[in-house]
């Protein structure tokens, strides 16, 4: 049974198995989530991103965590929001079944998300939290051993109240 938890923390202090980077699609670094998780690894991270090539939106792909407390960063770039009409929602589902992906692969137990897109690509954060809430539940539906706990890492407070009540006494 993998537990579906939210908190509100700092995603770079988290001593799970792998966190997930709501990165760009250079995957070279940036601001928000992805400038903080960059500065907290450290370089080697940016050199190791620039091996990667990139990544496209609603895919990812897996680093090592260097100086963090998690032995494995997944980057995945998230959908801009341009009215919900080009294939956003898809998009952003994607992110974390992909992630997923990567993390069940490696044989990650723990993984952290924090709330991709919902910064400055706007994604409206409402949407966002259903969109990954959903995604991560099929996931964990059709995988029902493969985590144990799945961290929802919220930054704001606003975010932080979404998810606690999507993840209220929530174990898949």
């Amino acid at each position: 049974m993998t537990k579906l938890i939210a908190l509100q923390t700092d995603i770079t202090s988290l001593k799970v198995d792998a966190i997930v980077n709501a990165a760009n699609r250079t995957l070279l670094g940036g601001g928000g989530v992805d400038g903080a998780i960059h500065r907290a690894a450290g370089l080697r991270l940016l050199e190791a991103c620039r091996a990667l090539g990139g990544c496209e939106t609603g895919e990812a792909k897996i680093t090592p965590g260097f100086h963090l407390p998690t032995k494995w960063v997944i980057h995945t770039p998230g959908p801009v929001w341009r009215g919900g009409t080009h294939g956003e929602e898809k998009l952003l589902a994607a992110c974390y079944t992909n992630s997923l992906k990567l993390a069940r692969e490696k044989g990650a137990k723990t993984v952290a998300f924090p709330c991709i897109s919902t910064g400055v690509y706007g994604y409206p954060r409402a949407q966002a939290a259903q969109t990954a809430f959903a995604a991560v539940r099929h996931f964990v539906g059709a995988h029902p051993n493969a985590f144990d706990i799945i961290y929802f890492v919220c930054f704001l407070p606003e975010d932080f109240t979404l998810y606690q009540k999507l993840t209220e006494d929530k174990t898949c």
